[in-house]
């Protein structure tokens, strides 16, 4: 701190001021509170008690003392008064103590220890010319977490003050300490020229014979990529969105974000690492980082290795060398044969990775013939008619389905053909078991019927055969219903009840030949995968319903995989997912923002009829069966306009009673904790050792309940390296069944208990956070998406002082305060803040230009981000101030369908290819700023998967 000062009236003031309370004191943005150069010249000197190290507050363990010495020194020829030194204040209350001698240690004798006198306050004395006064400042801390003092000294006619900052630990977060200082790792290059190689040994293809259909090479034009890797935008972006420049507009999109992927690869680039000999035909390389999918390594990639030697007479040739296994952080590889022959143990390699470009070719294929689609599917708008669609009555298969569920079966057995149909709804509302119920009406009224099912990712694809072999009164056939999976997906992956329903070849998935593809009625497969079944010579028309389940995860191009080379005008596309939960995993941020980050379906609602809810275009689900009302009702005002209806039953759980929950009638708690966030080594993702070691203490409570299991249990943290130091914190309770990831890894997902950590503990990073999307703060879909997952309880582990800082998390705040649901450090004033969001309205209003993982390499990385192009939208207006929300009456979950006004359902079979379809539209979209909609989570940089499929 500083001295004092004389204002205009020659009063005198202190820095931090009279009143005895100093909240949050933020070590890191602040630097005034503790910044002191002990050799700075003066009249009087006073040391900082408890200095940093490597920029970080000293540690002390709960339960033992701490202390430091304070040094007062004159360095005048006159003696000085000290009049006082006392504790201003302390965070928390009553935790640090100020003594004339030495505080005991703890192996200290009981005489010493009875004989130690600490205060908040000393006497004065007098501190003669020369003389340097020792005192002590000691601190017994009673529960983890920062503890602050501001120490005040008053002597002569100055008045001084010093910062001291403790951070107070348990076993559990230093063991989670690391001895490694952060440092930006440096951008890596290539390690040698990789023009020319010699070929590996290549995996077994997919067939002898080859795919009817060669998947074309799609050179990246040398003028594009002179101009993105100049950092500049190709003058096709500049361009609106139609049919016209359709292809022209995403492949250029698609260029930018391979280009950003090829860079991103280097990263991982390995000098003079050595192989061990596998058996007879392999070599094995191990991949720091590989385990966490940095890089991410599948079967049938390949690396390029060349001996690190400058011997001239050794072999310096380049080699090519073939994934064929990936076992940990280990690969397995076959070069050419000389290169096996010539190796030694001692020998020394320099290795660069090679971005596959594999999916990439598949979205420009896809792309190129999206035009097939025609513009009354691609843009919806431009049709001159409007659809109307008759509702086919059915009998319900699921006896749970409710009105809107039933009403969107309906209208989905009476559709003809595009404009697509979308499900749309918040998290919980059902949207997959309403796709199931339609598939299986579909399966058991029409014979004709043949179904692809997409989904964004392998589990979601998985999740969809589980719900529909678990319905009882169906029993689809095994010969009619078949799990398509990619060659790159490791065997032991897939649940060994749902190997039967795949085909496979010495535990390596395959696509079975054509003649075997059209045997069966429904097939399942993600977005990528799709694009096997037109290679092996499935036609067009085939499939007369493509399901496209989370919808709005996928990237456009993504989308149309299945839909490009597969759909005619009669086919029924349907769309599930929700706008408002996170969208396309994009990774250069260039290419989101002009566009690939925003999905087909959330698109698709710049047209009228989807916007404005029009059932023959959409249906809108609202009924939540997963969320205690109390943990709904926020993101229901927030995000959905209030139009959210609680399902679940509201009983108290005995999980309230073990953790002695304050408030039974709301079970959402947070727990307020000023920690320390953290980085090791060269990796820049954020780590929290406090808020690690709280959430352990949680779980640890919860476990004592017999009424629940590890599985019910989820941990959710915003940065990767959060993630590890949690799963290292929780490898002593051997609990395997307990999810701990991101956000993205559990959207989709729910668990009866969550608990978030959201790491951030300093104010300092959070604007570049808010620039490179990268954990909680300003992302609205991501704290939506990690507030719906909890069904009984959510638990929130934070620094209050940090998320207040958005508005969102403010509301969540205020929101367990108000209710007396907030446990922890003092919480900020509730004053109101300059949000960064408050008052963008609708989401389609949010603007975000980030997720560059090279920019100041502090790019996050999420462990289960799908391979790129990966996996995983808009309607409703936000409260612009506070206090202002969204009509929402306290809805109640009506009762069911009456089924006996549906009469049973006829068999209709599918349609002639040469029928009238019903299903023009007269759609006027509304305008839009693309800049300013370009909405996606890419919060964290991984390296892409650079398999031959997700």
């Amino acid at each position: 701190m500083g001295t004092m000062f004389q204002n205009d009236w020659d009063e005198e003031y202190s820095t931090i001021g009279e009143k005895p309370e100093i909240g949050f004191l933020d070590y890191e943005d602040d630097k005034s509170l503790h910044s002191f150069d002990p050799f700075e010249e003066g009249p009087i000197i006073i040391t900082l008690p408890f200095p940093f190290i490597n920029g970080k507050p000293q540690s002390a363990l709960i339960g033992e003392t701490a202390a430091d010495a304070i040094d007062i020194k004159n360095t005048t020829d006159e003696p000085i008064d000290l009049w006082s030194v006392r504790i201003f204040s302390s965070n928390p209350e009553d935790s640090y103590l100020l003594s004339v001698m030495k505080p005991p240690l703890r192996d200290s004798d009981e005489v010493a220890k009875r004989a130690f006198v600490g205060s908040t306050c000393l006497e004065d004395r007098t501190v003669q010319p020369g003389q340097t006064l020792k005192i002590w400042l000691s601190c017994k801390p009673r529960d983890i977490g920062l503890h602050t003092s501001v120490v005040h000294f008053d002597l002569g006619n100055e008045k001084i003050e010093r910062v001291a900052f403790l951070l107070a630990e348990d076993s559990v977060s230093q063991a989670l300490f690391s001895n490694k200082p952060y440092s930006r790792a440096q951008p890596s290059r290539k390690k040698f020229e990789c023009n020319q190689y010699v070929p590996g040994a290549r995996p077994t293809q997919q067939h002898a014979m080859g795919f009817k259909y060669k998947l074309p090479r799609y050179a990246i034009p040398l003028d594009i990529r002179e101009i993105v890797e100049s950092k500049q935008i190709p003058d096709a972006l500049d361009e609106e969105l139609n049919f016209d420049n359709y292809a022209k507009i995403f492949s250029t999109l698609i260029v930018m974000e391979e280009i950003h992927l090829e860079e991103a690869m280097r990263a991982y680039d390995m000098e003079y690492v050595t192989m061990k000999r596998r058996g007879n035909q392999f070599l094995s390389l191990v991949v720091p980082g590989l385990a966490e999918r940095r890089p991410s390594l599948v079967y049938g990639d390949y690396i390029l290795a060349q001996l690190a030697t400058d011997d001239p007479l050794a072999d310096n040739r380049t080699y090519q060398g073939y994934i064929h296994r990936v076992e940990a952080d280990e690969i397995f590889l076959r070069f050419d044969q000389a290169f096996h022959l010539s190796r030694q143990n001692e020998d020394l390699y320099n290795v660069s990775f090679t971005y596959n470009r594999l999916n990439m070719r598949r979205l420009y294929q896809a792309i190129d013939a999206a035009a097939n689609l025609g513009p009354e599917l691609l843009f919806p708008s431009q049709s001159s008619f409007k659809r109307v669609i008759k509702r086919s009555p059915f009998t319900p298969l699921n006896p749970n389905l409710n009105k809107e569920q039933a009403n969107s079966v309906g209208m989905i057995l009476g559709c003809k053909g595009s404009p697509p149909y979308l499900i749309h709804g918040p998290p919980g509302t059902g949207k997959t078991i309403t796709l199931v119920e339609a598939i299986l009406q579909l399966y058991t009224s029409r014979k004709k019927a043949r179904i692809l099912v997409c989904a964004s990712s392998n589990s979601a694809a998985d999740h969809v055969l589980e719900k529909i072999l678990e319905m009882d009164n169906v029993r689809v056939r095994e010969n009619e219903i078949f799990r398509l999976n990619a060659t790159s997906r490791p065997y032991e992956d897939v649940k060994p009840d749902f190997l039967r329903f795949c085909f496979f070849d010495d535990m390596v998935f395959r696509c079975p030949p054509v003649n075997a593809l059209l045997q069966y009625r429904i097939v399942i497969s993600t977005y990528m995968s799709a694009s096997l079944l037109y290679a092996e010579g499935i036609r067009r028309g085939h499939f007369s319903h493509i399901f496209l389940d989370e919808a709005g995860q996928a990237s456009e191009p993504e989308t149309m995989v299945p839909l490009s080379h597969l759909c005619v005008r009669q086919t029924v596309i349907v769309l599930a997912g929700d706008p408002m939960q996170l969208g396309p995993v994009i990774y250069s941020k260039n290419a989101e923002k002009y566009g690939l980050g925003r999905s087909y379906l959330e698109r698709l609602f710049e047209c009228e009829h989807y916007l404005n809810g029009d059932e023959n275009y959409v249906t809108k689900l609202v009924r939540n069966y997963r969320c205690h009302p109390a943990i709904l009702e926020l993101p229901s005002k927030l995000f959905y306009e209030g139009e959210l209806i609680a399902c679940k039953d509201e009983n108290e759980s005995s999980i309230y009673d073990s953790l002695e929950l304050p408030n039974k009638l709301f079970p959402v708690l947070f727990i307020g904790i000023q920690g320390c966030d953290e980085r090791e080594g060269n990796n820049p993702s954020w780590f929290n050792r406090i808020e690690a070691s709280k959430v352990v203490e949680i779980i640890r409570k919860v476990m004592r309940n017999p009424d629940f299991g590890e599985s019910d249990i989820g941990v959710i943290a915003p940065y990767r390296q959060q993630v590890l130091k949690l799963k290292k914190a929780l490898e002593s309770l051997e609990m395997p069944d307990l999810k701990v990831g991101s956000v993205e890894q559990f959207q989709g997902q729910e668990r009866e208990i969550i608990i978030i950590s959201t790491v951030r503990s300093t104010v300092k990073h959070n604007d570049f956070d808010r620039v490179h999307n990268l954990g909680f703060l300003s992302n609205p879909r991501r704290f939506n998406v990690a507030i719906t997952r909890a069904k009984t309880l959510l638990i929130i582990v934070g620094n209050p002082h940090i998320i207040t800082q958005d508005w969102h998390w403010d509301k969540l705040l205020r929101n367990c305060a108000e209710n007396g649901s907030y446990q922890g450090c003092p919480l900020p004033p509730p004053e109101m803040h300059n949000f960064h969001d408050a008052n963008l309205g609708a989401y389609n209003e949010e603007k975000r230009e980030s997720n560059d993982e090279d920019i100041n390499n502090e790019v996050e990385c999420n462990e289960d981000m799908p391979n790129p192009p990966s996996n995983e939208s808009e309607s409703s207006e936000l409260p612009t101030n506070e206090g202002q929300w969204a009509d929402s009456s306290s809805n109640q979950c009506s009762n069911l369908v009456r089924w006996s006004d549906l009469s049973e359902i006829q068999a209709t079979g599918w349609g002639n290819d040469n029928e009238p379809c019903e299903s023009s539209s007269n759609c006027v979209g509304t305008t839009s700023d693309d800049s300013t909609k370009v909405i996606g989570w890419s919060d964290l940089s991984r390296i892409p998967a650079s398999g031959w499929d997700d």
